[in-house]
């Protein structure tokens, strides 16, 4: 049995369009035409990826995106209009979503965010020497433990949000690329995907700088990359 998608959406062309490329590489695919139906299948079948378009009737995509963070870390592909992207992908972050993809979408971007963010999911979790990673008394992070603490209250992260933190924190001091940022926390499909990082970076920035305008953790090295800085 081929790994199941869950989509929901209430455009039915866009749903025949994605039940044919993902069923003819494998999937086993499910679709609803609103969050809360999407939500009963959620639970009936256990999808490995669910792909949610941010606007519905009734239940929309965000309110829909937090019922499933509520009860469940599978990972989620908002669907966005092209006009509103940015706006639309960072509310996403904030309700937990893992990904996004921008419509009109073609079939082979598609399935490989699909592949990508399966991949991601079934990758081992960052790992550190036990207990605290590292503590400043503003920020704790215990990277095994996944646990992230700003100014003595826990903070979630996304499961990309983590990963992206993690991997700043085990080379603190040492500038990581673009490119080895998306290779390494999104895959090799993302390799030219830079607002990927500006966007993410500046969401982390906002859970866990003590100002995300001037931040002190997560530093900017301008054209190359970013680093984690540890505070004196």
């Amino acid at each position: 049995m081929g790994k199941k998608i869950l989509v929901i959406d209430d455009d039915p062309a866009f749903i025949r369009m994605v039940k044919l490329a993902l069923i003819q590489k494998g999937y086993e695919v499910f679709s609803a035409g609103s969050g809360g139906d999407g939500l009963r299948l959620l639970f009936t079948h256990r999808p490995d990826v669910v792909l949610l378009d941010v606007v519905m009737p009734g239940m929309d995509g965000w309110q829909t995106c937090s019922r499933i963070r509520d009860v469940s870390d599978i990972p989620i592909i908002m669907l966005t209009a092209h006009e509103k992207a940015e706006d639309d992908i960072v509310r996403g972050l904030e309700h937990g979503a893992d990904d996004y993809l921008i419509k009109p979408v073609g079939t082979k971007e598609l399935v490989a965010r699909v592949r990508a963010v399966m991949r991601r999911s079934e990758l081992p979790s960052p790992q550190g020497g036990g207990g605290v990673t590292y503590s400043d008394g503003f920020l704790s992070v215990d990277i095994a433990g996944r646990k992230v603490m700003v100014n003595g209250e826990r903070v979630r992260l996304t499961p990309v949000e983590f990963r992206l933190l993690a991997l700043l924190m085990q080379n603190a001091g040492h500038i990581l690329t673009h490119r080895q940022l998306l290779e390494k926390v999104w895959g090799w499909e993302y390799l030219n995907d830079l607002d990927y990082i500006r966007i993410y970076v500046w969401h982390l920035r906002h859970k866990i700088e003590p100002d995300p305008a001037k931040p002190k953790y997560v530093i900017t090295e301008p054209g190359v990359g970013y680093y984690f800085h540890k505070a004196d």
